[in-house]
């Protein structure tokens, strides 16, 4: 029998940004490395955001090349106004610290397909 304990003992791939300076931190650890990213923009009151965590986390215990972040834009408004983020859920892709695609509204599969796609194997 499964206990929920044995659950959550895994360790979550996705790392929650929480300020200017572990954004800045974690981009530049990523593009020292030559590592690509994807961030989700996200906000605690906004359901369809809320909704697609689980699915980010598949995506980052799917997709170990890539740093998984998650950004609350309303903890972080620095990173999401430099972003241009205007609407949640918003999905960042970026290669040495540039945004190269980003994918706005809750939508797994186009998300899949454009990690799948040039971006990742660039």
């Amino acid at each position: 029998m499964e206990t929920q304990g044995e659950e959550q003992g895994v360790k979550s791939r996705v790392i929650k940004v929480d300020s200017i300076d572990t954004w800045e931190f974690y981009l530049s650890q990523a593009q020292n490395e030559g590592c690509p990213i994807a961030v989700h923009f996200t906000a605690s009151w906004c359901m369809p955001s809320v909704a697609m965590n689980s699915f980010f986390e598949e995506l980052a215990s799917a997709y170990t090349d890539v740093l998984f972040l998650v950004v609350d834009v309303d903890d972080v408004k620095e990173v999401a106004s430099k972003l241009e983020i205007k609407a949640m859920p918003t999905f960042v892709l970026m290669r040495n610290g540039a945004p190269v695609d980003k994918i706005v509204g809750a939508n797994p599969d186009e998300i899949r397909k454009r990690l799948d796609g040039s971006y990742y194997s660039a």
